[in-house]
This record gives structure tokens, C-alpha cells and sequence, in this order.
């Protein structure tokens, strides 16, 4: 018994077939990088996803056999608006990148006191709504990343999301999430037709057929890839958390069923999260982002040309014992949790003339390391949970400098999962479960264990003492912090 899963992420997307015994064959990559017109705008091709979601779906298909059911995951709160009479977008996708509506979330704070953030779908599809009038017609329909590819998948007869999608769109509040229904009060406020919506579905269950496909398998599980990135290692107990280093950094972890008060964000910068639903059942988590994380290495490669390639990084790294003395502050396009600056910039402290490119190189590394640390203990401080140990995934997961380096920042041992790919089996376990692939996550998450463990080095002769290098090297990355905020006032100032 196996599972088909698609998987679109931010810069490709992927498809692969999960066994029964969690492991993966048939895997298909596609690179599907989004557009920037102009600074701030990110744009995404609907009908090239559409294809490529095709492509790999029928490629992996074809590699692993017949599937029992279809997982679909995807990047979040990306905002796309088709024709329902021939399924043909009406306009660009907008990437939950784009930044095009900051103005817009300030003026909806100040005169309504409307808390949106620009990377929510809210104010995209308000946006689009304004400015094209196609997605103005009663014939208009919406969707997130997921929504769009339930729908090519099923021949457009499936118009539908998850609680794990719709509850960081900013469309729907704690208490319609929990009747699967969008607010009101949202849709109201920025005239958003609520039939242009797809319905709200649980995390687990058959939502159609993927009639595109051979065999017409159900659609069994829609989920955000972070949330299944988070069961994918394994997190569905309280205090269980992972984190995901790929362009961006996200940390996740699992709370319980007790609802939030709300879905704004906490007062450490991180928010609460749907990880998954099954039927009425809401299972809650907080969620720490990191705005730029592997895409600083892709600045020393494609950009500055220091390294050949992403990889070469480690090697690199590894040939200087430390930075000596070099700090980077990975603020490419701002900081994310806990401070939201988005005026903070990328700063580089510390250089002499006898820096050298392995400097330089194990100094970024080791910046996204101190940052994942930021991420972990603003959540710790935000759920009041103590995380013991930390599974990592994404592509930065094999850096081994860089895993060593988020052990020493953070004092805890780091779980590096066995495929970097706990995204798609993350989805794969959900539609496993609706359609009797396995009998519980608890089942299916038995079948994940880490490839190796990272243990924090330490320089206290006592276990129970404070780790005093750790203690050093996190003083002296505050200070660094302190110096990258606030570059540009105008933006810092944004909420």
C-alpha cells in the first residue's frame, strides 16, 4: 500500500510515492522559481504549476506504482484566482513573498484596527480583487497553493482547503475555524465574496478523486508543508518540534488540542498554528519564521561568487576551526522572529584584513545557526513548552558545520532527519491515515528515526554548569542584532 504525494514548494515543487514502510521511491523534481517584476513583488505562473504539478505527479506515478491515495502539500498563504468555467488563472499568482500590500495592512490597523500581515492571502485576494476584474466576476474562484492543485488534480471538481492552510490566510479567526467556516467579519471588511472560497475541510479525510491521474486515487489529506514537515519527524506530541532550513527557516512545534485565544501573533514574534485536523478536532502548534536562512548561502554563490556552489559551503566552512571573530546577521530582507524588523538588514561584523573567504563562509553559517537558536527560544517563551530536542530538516540539515553550529547556539542536541524530504512523508502519514494505509500517526511516525544526533558542545566541566562559550558567543550575536535593526526606519516601523 502506498501513497502519492505533491508536494509545491516556494522555488519547485516535487512529487514521490510513500510505502507502508515510510520509505520513498519515484521521487520527480521540477524547479518552478517565482518571479519578482519589480522589488517587494512575487509572482508565480498558475498555469506552469499546473503543468508541472501534472508532470511529476504522472512521472512519480509511473516510477512507484499504483498509490492507495493523494497527499497534497504546499507553500502557504500564496494567493491565486481562476476562471471556474475553464479552470485558467485570471491573473499572476501572488507569492506569500510579496510584499506589495504592506500600505494596504498599515491603513486596515490604523482605521479599523484589522491586524493583517502582508505575507497572508487576506490582503492579497484584496488586492487582486481591486485590480483585476476578472477576479471580480461571480464566476471568479480562490485558493491557496493547495486549493490550486486539489483542483488541476481532480479536473476542477475540487474546490477546497484545510484548517492547516486557512488558518494563516488571516480569513478565518480561531472560533470559524473551529466550524471550518471563514470570518465574517473578514470577508466583510474587504468584500470578499465568500462563494469564491473553497470550503474548509479536515487535515484527514477524501476530500474527490484525482481523476487526472491513473486509477482516479482520493484526495485524502491537504496540509501546509510546515505543519507536515513537523509530522513528518514525528511531532505529535506536546513539546515535539522541527525545524526547517531551506530558503527560509521555519520552527514548528506541536502544542495539543487546547485552542488559543487567538491567532495573532504572541508577544515573542512566533504564532499559533492548525499542525493538523481530524474531523472536529483541531490539533494547535506555534509556528517561529526566519525570513532568509539557505537563501543567504545562495547569495555567496550566485551573487558575491565566493562559493561554487551550495554545498561546497561545508567543506569550506570546515577548513577554519571559526569565523575569528566575524558575525553575520542573516537580515537579507529584514528579521522575522522574535523581532519583525523588516528594516533590519544583513550586516557583517568583525572583518580585518587577515578575513578570508572560509571566515567569511563559517561566519553566515553560523549567523542562521544563532538565528534557528532565536526561533527556538522565542517559542519556548511563547508556549511555555521546553523543547529537549530539536529535528531538522531542509536542505541545510546535511551542512554538518552548520548543524553543529545550531547545537552549540542552542545547548541542545539536533536530531537530523533521515530523508530531507519529511515534507512529503508528513502528508503521506496524513492521507495514510484516512484511507487505512496505516491505523494512526502514532503508527506511521514510528516508522521516522533521526539519521544521526548533533550534540551541543560544551565547555562547562559540569553538566549542570552553564555552557560559558555558548553564553559568550549568544551575548555577542545580541549585540550583533542590535546593530542590523533598524537600517532602514521606514520599514522598521512597520507592525
Amino acid at each position: 500500500m502506498s501513497v502519492l504525494v505533491v508536494d509545491v514548494g516556494t522555488t519547485g515543487l516535487r512529487a514521490a510515492v510513500v510505502r507502508n514502510d515510510a520509505s520513498i521511491v519515484g521521487f520527480t523534481y521540477e524547479p518552478l522559481p517565482p518571479s519578482s517584476p519589480f522589488a517587494g513583488l512575487v509572482e508565480f505562473d498558475g498555469v506552469a504549476m499546473r503543468d508541472a504539478v501534472l508532470r511529476v505527479a504522472h512521472a512519480a506515478l509511473a516510477a512507484g506504482g499504483p498509490v492507495r491515495a493523494v497527499g497534497i502539500t504546499a507553500q502557504r498563504a500564496s494567493t491565486i484566482v481562476w476562471d471556474s468555467r475553464d479552470g485558467t488563472p485570471v491573473a499572476p499568482g501572488l507569492g506569500w513573498q510579496d510584499l506589495r500590500t504592506v500600505g494596504e495592512c498599515m491603513r486596515w490597523k490604523s482605521e479599523r484596527g484589522l491586524v493583517f500581515a502582508p505575507n497572508q492571502t487576506a490582503t492579497k485576494l484584496e488586492w487582486l480583487r481591486k485590480n483585476v476584474e476578472a477576479a471580480r466576476s461571480p464566476h471568479a474562484r480562490a485558493g491557496t497553493v493547495d486549493t490550486w492543485v486539489a483542483a488541476v488534480l481532480s479536473n476542477f471538481s475540487v474546490h477546497a482547503t484545510d484548517s492547516s492552510n486557512a488558518a494563516v490566510t488571516g480569513l478565518a479567526d480561531h472560533a470559524s475555524l473551529s466550524r471550518h467556516e471563514w470570518s465574517s467579519t473578514v470577508l466583510e471588511a474587504l468584500d470578499i465574496d465568500p462563494s469564491m472560497l473553497p470550503r474548509i475541510v479536515p487535515t484527514i479525510g477524501v476530500v474527490g478523486e484525482a481523476s487526472a491521474l491513473p486509477g482516479a486515487p482520493p484526495i485524502a489529506a491537504l496540509v501546509g508543508d510546515q505543519q507536515s514537515s513537523l509530522v513528518g519527524q514525528g511531532g505529535i506530541v506536546a513539546g515535539a518540534a522541527k525545524a526547517t532550513f531551506g530558503t527560509g527557516g521555519m520552527l514548528d512545534v506541536y502544542a495539543g488540542t487546547a485552542t488559543p485565544k487567538h491567532l495573532a501573533r504572541t508577544p515573542n514574534g512566533t504564532f499559533p498554528i492548525v499542525v493538523y485536523s481530524q474531523g472536529d478536532t483541531l490539533h494547535w502548534g506555534s509556528e517561529a519564521i526566519m525570513l532568509t536562512a539557505g537563501s543567504n548561502v545562495e547569495w555567496l554563490v550566485s551573487d558575491l561568487g565566493v562559493l561554487p556552489d551550495a554545498k561546497s559551503s561545508d567543506t569550506v566552512a570546515a577548513s577554519v576551526a571559526s569565523s575569528d571573530g566575524v558575525v553575520y546577521v542573516p537580515a537579507l530582507i529584514g528579521m522575522g522572529t522574535p523581532h519583525w524588523d523588516y528594516g533590519a538588514r544583513g550586516t557583517l561584523l568583525g572583518v580585518t584584513r587577515g578575513t578570508t573567504r572560509a571566515h567569511l563562509v563559517r561566519a553566515v553559517l553560523e549567523g542562521i545557526a544563532h538565528r534557528g537558536a532565536d526561533l527556538l527560544e522565542a517559542t519556548e517563551r511563547d508556549t511555555g513548552l521546553r523543547v529537549e530536542r530539536l529535528r531538522v530538516d531542509g536542505g541545510m540539515s546535511r551542512n554538518s558545520v552548520f548543524a553543529q553550529a545550531l547545537a552549540d547556539a542552542s545547548g541542545r542536541p539536533i536530531e537530523i532527519c533521515r530523508d530531507t524530504e519529511a515534507t512529503t512523508l508528513g502528508a503521506a502519514f496524513l492521507a495514510g491515515v484516512a484511507t487505512g494505509v496505516w491505523g494512526s500517526l502514532a503508527e506511521a511516525t514510528s516508522l521516522v528515526a533521526p539519521l544521526r544526533v548533533v550534540e551541543p558542545r560544551s565547555s562547562a566541566p559540569d553538566p549542570r554548569e552553564p555552557n560559558t562559550s555558548q553564553l559568550s558567543s549568544r551575548a555577542q550575536w545580541h549585540e550583533a542584532v542590535r546593530r542590523a535593526r533598524g537600517w532602514i526606519p521606514e520599514l522598521s516601523a512597520l507592525d
